[in-house]
């Protein structure tokens, strides 16, 4: 009776178990696969198959290092006076940290700014970044009463004016290389 109750559980579970499974087998059309091996490898890549572990699918990689980059990597020596809180190559955005320009006058402790630099594109153009420029104004010295407003200002354009400048520096020396 042990037996039939193991055997009996067992074959419920497989009931409830198997239809779950994917079929391994896919049926294709012979036309659709190359025969070439270097082909298929080359098809599969771009496709995005490879072999996953533990169910894992990864069909690409996010690529933090941008040195190759003139416009993300004027906007970093541009903005080198202030810390960044955000700085995310492959989100595109580059986020300073507040800051005030006099550390000794009473009036710009109340008055702070935060630089935000969106990457709309690779190329060296003037519409390939946006600069955002937020203030925050606080009434008193404890910081607990702030305004924050985003604010259009020559700043903005300075800045964007700098990095385009910088960036094409840093593109002309990068050619200048490549060319020896």
């Amino acid at each position: 009776m042990n037996i039939k109750y193991i055997l009996i559980n067992l074959l419920l579970v497989s009931l409830l178990v198997l239809p779950s499974c994917k079929n391994p087998f896919r049926y294709t059309d012979a036309r659709e696969i190359p025969v070439d091996a270097e082909e298929r490898v080359q098809k599969n890549i771009e496709e995005g198959r490879g072999i996953s572990i533990l169910g894992g699918k990864k069909k690409g990689g996010v690529f933090d290092f941008a040195s190759s980059n003139e416009l993300w990597r004027a906007s970093i020596e541009v903005l080198d006076f202030v810390s960044f809180t955000n700085a995310s190559y492959s989100g595109g955005i580059l986020i300073t940290d507040w800051f005030s320009g006099n550390a000794n006058d009473d009036k710009s402790n109340q008055r702070e700014l935060k630089i935000t630099v969106r990457f709309l594109s690779n190329e060296i153009r003037a519409d390939g970044i946006k600069v955002i420029i937020h203030e925050k104004i606080c009434s008193d010295k404890s910081k607990l009463n702030c305004n924050i407003n985003k604010i259009k200002s020559s700043i903005g354009n300075d800045i964007k004016l700098a990095i385009l400048k910088k960036a094409a520096l840093l593109k002309k020396k990068t050619e200048q290389k490549t060319k020896k």
